[in-house]
């Protein structure tokens, strides 16, 4: 069958059209992506501001042709935590389906690391062992771990990139003030909540997921998108923290020009850096292996299981 997944996140807008059957990896077909950057859309009262739910309407329309072009039986249609958080977020997601008859499905933050577990599982398979999974996403920093599919722990905390530098990293050349400000709240907010996966005992597995990651391990030296999903690509603790520093005094044209950095996520990679160090550092991880599959996948094959 072929499905179409919307995923308006709080960076990007991203469809991805593939061709799936239970008990096979879903085939992408097509796929589109536009920088929303909505998290940076809310204003100070919390809401998504107008220019935000324009440029929503837009691309949701957009994708709603394209997936009907393609031929898709079905979309599946999902936001995180931008509109989630939204104080209008209600009245935003009524506009989308009055507009594009698309209902959009907001989900939970547990939601995300549970599906995002689920795809790292059936991408690396049992022989991993315990996993132990973070993504950066936008608004929200996921953390999950188990040895099943489902995870003993799913957890999501308001640590994604995008948040982190609209509230603390406003400027295009972050001060070392500011970012030792930014790496202490960081960690004080993930300890918090360490304690929960650390009492699940040693894990076999540490992964990462999502654009952060995989550009932090670009920089950190690993193997470009030419070489293809199944290239082995990870990052390394003392690699990541011997780059941080020098990142950290880059303004965000220089950090746009370092490999698999994109423009339109430079100026969130200082925040991004520091959530991966901290990340790496509270949870004792020396490595952690990059895995292309993430949220759109686990929601794919949640939906072929239910079949």
């Amino acid at each position: 069958m072929r499905l179409a997944v919307l995923d308006i996140g709080s960076n990007t807008g991203h469809l991805l059209v593939v061709d799936a059957h239970r008990g096979a990896a879903p085939l992408p077909a097509s796929s589109i992506k536009q920088p929303l950057r909505l998290s940076e859309h809310i204003d100070s009262s919390g809401a998504l501001d107008d220019a935000g739910v324009r440029d929503l309407l837009q691309f949701v329309e957009q994708a709603h042709e394209l997936a009907t072009d393609k031929g898709c039986e079905s979309i599946l249609a999902f936001a995180t935590s931008a509109i989630r958080d939204a104080t209008n977020g209600d009245e935003t997601l009524a506009k989308v389906s009055e507009r594009t008859g698309l209902d959009l499905q907001v989900l939970g933050g547990d939601d995300e690391s549970r599906l995002t577990f689920l795809a790292v599982r059936r991408w690396f398979g049992w022989s991993s062992g315990k996993l132990l999974v973070f993504d950066i996403g936008g608004g929200s920093l996921e953390i999950a771990a188990g040895a099943d599919e489902h995870p003993d722990v799913a957890q999501s905390l308001p640590l994604g990139a995008a948040r982190l530098t609209r509230d603390w990293l406003q400027d295009s050349r972050a001060s070392a003030k500011q970012v030792k400000k930014l790496r202490a709240y960081i960690r004080t907010e993930m300890a918090r909540e360490a304690g929960t996966v650390l009492r699940l005992g040693t894990l076999d597995h540490s992964v990462a997921t999502s654009k952060t990651f995989r550009s932090l391990a670009r920089i950190c030296g690993a193997a470009p998108s030419a070489e293809g999903p199944r290239a082995r690509r990870v990052i390394e603790r003392e690699v990541l923290a011997g780059r941080l520093p020098e990142l950290a005094e880059m303004s965000v044209s220089e950090i746009s020009k370092l490999p698999g950095v994109s423009t339109n996520r430079a100026h969130q990679m200082v925040a991004g850096a520091l959530v991966a160090d901290a990340v790496m550092d509270l949870f004792g991880v020396e490595e952690l292996e990059i895995c292309p599959w993430a949220l759109r996948e686990g929601l794919i094959l949640e939906r072929l299981d239910a079949l």
